[in-house]
């Protein structure tokens, strides 16, 4: 699929990887681990690409996660709710479920979001050993 192919910004955010050369991983464990979940490299490992350029600098992010959390929550509960026919209490139990589930991924997701927005895909920088 050409939307996630290496060199887009879709492939960059949603596997984690640096957003200069796609290469590097953002996160030191998987998005499912208990350990560390939330540590990040402060450089990429391919290419030395700051991914802790200032103080506050992820502020952003945190605007991203609670936009996408929100209207995820808002539409999952509807559909649940309206669409599969489910109690009010059913729908909130099964999205309090998810969202336990993802919330590190939609931590990491916010965040990698937040770099592809400030920097750009550099093709020589891939190539770099």
């Amino acid at each position: 699929m050409g939307l996630f192919k290496k060199g887009t910004k879709a492939y960059s955010m949603f596997n984690l990887k640096c957003p200069k050369c796609h290469e590097g991983d953002l996160f030191s464990t998987g998005s499912f681990s208990l350990d560390k979940p939330f540590d990040m490299y402060d450089e990429c490992q391919h290419c030395g690409q700051d991914f802790m350029p200032e103080p506050g600098f992820y502020y952003g992010a945190m605007f991203i996660s609670y936009i996408f959390t929100g209207w995820f929550c808002i539409l999952f509960v509807l559909f649940v709710h309206w669409v599969l026919d489910w109690s009010t209490a059913a729908s909130f139990a099964a999205l309090i479920a998810i969202m336990v589930i993802f919330f590190v991924y939609i931590f990491r997701l916010a965040r990698s979001i937040w770099l592809n927005i400030n920097y750009k895909y550099d093709p020589s920088r891939a190539k770099q050993s």
